[in-house]
């Protein structure tokens, strides 16, 4: 991992913010791209069709990353995607709940399904960290 503070760039959060614009960025299209398996892990509980919530997310995702590529909005950009790591945890709850001992599940699933969930907290902690970072607009 590169540290910008000794490369003489003068914004520190830049490269994890490119890191966390990335995944948002390709997350948000495989929405679009590849939707079957984001519907899937959508809440049962939630009203309406799972695709909107897959599309909504996808748009979210999307928007974020790109708020995250530019300076001018990297502080937001990293504020909202914290809220965005959290708000769609309960989905990587069911995508867990779904998986682990279900016995139609490859082995493979079960455990990206594992490592979801606590995957959100370095997410979440380092979106915080790119808003605190970022240069003030």
């Amino acid at each position: 991992m590169a540290d910008d503070t000794h490369s003489g760039n003068s914004d520190p959060g830049r490269a994890p913010a490119l890191r966390l614009a990335a995944i948002l960025l390709g997350a948000g299209v495989m929405h679009f791209v590849a939707p079957g398996p984001f519907d899937s892990i959508v809440p049962k509980r939630l009203p309406g069709k799972a695709r909107s919530y897959t599309y909504l997310s996808g748009v979210a995702e999307i928007g974020v990353g790109t708020a995250l590529l530019i300076p001018r909005t990297r502080r937001l950009g990293g504020r909202l995607a914290a809220l965005l790591f959290i708000a769609v945890f309960p989905a990587n709850i069911q995508f867990t709940a779904d998986s682990v001992g279900n016995p139609k599940a490859p082995f493979v699933l079960e455990a990206i399904s594992l490592l979801r969930l606590p995957l959100q907290v370095p997410l979440i902690t380092q979106a915080l960290a790119v808003g605190r970072r970022a240069p003030r607009a």
